[in-house]
């Protein structure tokens, strides 16, 4: 889910909006707490990794979920991918393997075509269907998003935070950002990593889970952009977070065309991009996970900022998912002692 965040909902709790609409926080928590009761999850043969969030919006799940993906590989192990498909059509139509050279945004979105150019990559709105899909072949699963659907078990759960917008003010949606009370969201979580500058969350803080410090970077591939003039244009959460990045880089951005999460680029909004960025003498460059949802015939006219999860202690990391390959072996080993002679 990626909703536009409302000003409210970083202002202070006794907002008069976010007062009004307490009602239907209630309302929404206890349909979220009713559903989490009386489901019975299903089990993987594989084991299952959740990368969620507390927050509505763009938290760093996609990086992140990449980061373990590529951790898993460079180990000898096959994970999968598998994720819901915002704004693509096949997600409710059954689960779907993800084919980079058939497939679109308007099929699968933009997350599933990064993923998919890194591991095979599965899209469903049902996540119990979009598992047994993806299961053939992988020795893992890694889930992006779904922390609060409750009919798929996980072995391992991680909340994602962006440092820039944490919990906002702390109230549950619609009142304010939260898909459920904190409390309750980290009592299902096994870690936190959090995401970029500013202070960890309270609520995180005074859990007992590790928290795992990280920064997006650019790649070493984008830095040839260092010392340009650019003009960015970008259609994620928080647009600061491109800019953020692109000063990292030490590209002077001349202007930023900031559109809302998951924008279909018209064609007014290339041309508008290219003009601008041909009479600053610039170059108009936007992230990958824009640059998918451009028309094929205007991806020429824009550079790609690649960009990857840089964990401030990697130790951390490795000391969370090590068990995690034991219990991939014992997996297997189960699989083979079932599997016919």
């Amino acid at each position: 889910m990626d909703v536009k965040a409302p000003r409210f909902w970083q202002g202070g709790k006794r907002s008069l909006l976010a007062t009004l609409l307490t009602p239907a926080s209630w309302l929404w928590t206890g349909v979220g707490r009713s559903r989490r009761a009386r489901t019975r999850p299903w089990v993987a043969p594989v084991p299952v990794i959740c990368v969620g969030n507390l927050a509505v919006g763009g938290a760093g799940k996609t990086p992140t979920v990449a980061a373990l993906a590529r951790w898993f590989q460079a180990r000898g192990h096959t994970p999968h991918i598998l994720l819901r498909g915002h704004g693509g059509s096949l997600s409710s139509t059954g689960a779907h393997k993800v084919n980079p050279a058939t497939h679109g945004v308007a099929d699968v979105g933009d997350e599933a075509l990064l993923h998919a150019r890194i591991a095979p990559t599965f899209i469903a709105a049902d996540r119990v269907a979009g598992a047994r899909v993806a299961t053939p072949g992988a020795d893992l699963i890694i889930m992006d998003d779904g922390h609060q659907n409750p009919t798929l078990a996980r072995d391992l759960s991680i909340i994602v935070i962006d440092l820039g917008f944490g919990l906002g003010h702390g109230r549950v949606m619609p009142s304010g950002p939260l898909r459920e009370p904190a409390s309750e969201g980290l009592a299902r979580a096994n870690a936190v990593i959090a995401i970029g500058n500013g202070m960890v969350p309270r609520a995180i803080a005074r859990s007992s889970l590790p928290v795992m410090k990280a920064h997006i970077v650019p790649d070493p591939s984008s830095m040839h952009l260092a010392g340009k003039r650019v003009v960015a244009v970008t259609g994620i959460g928080r647009p600061e977070k491109f800019t953020e990045t692109l000063a990292e880089m030490r590209a002077e951005v001349t202007d930023l065309f900031a559109h809302p999460d998951h924008h279909v680029f018209s064609g007014d909004d290339i041309l508008r991009a290219v003009d601008r960025a041909r009479d600053r003498d610039a170059v108009a460059v936007m992230t990958a996970k824009d640059h998918v949802r451009l028309p094929p015939e205007a991806r020429d006219l824009f550079q790609t900022v690649d960009i990857h999860l840089e964990f401030q202690r990697p130790d951390m990391l490795d000391a969370l998912l090590e068990p995690l390959r034991a219990q991939i072996s014992a997996s297997k080993a189960q699989a083979q002692q079932a599997s016919p002679a």
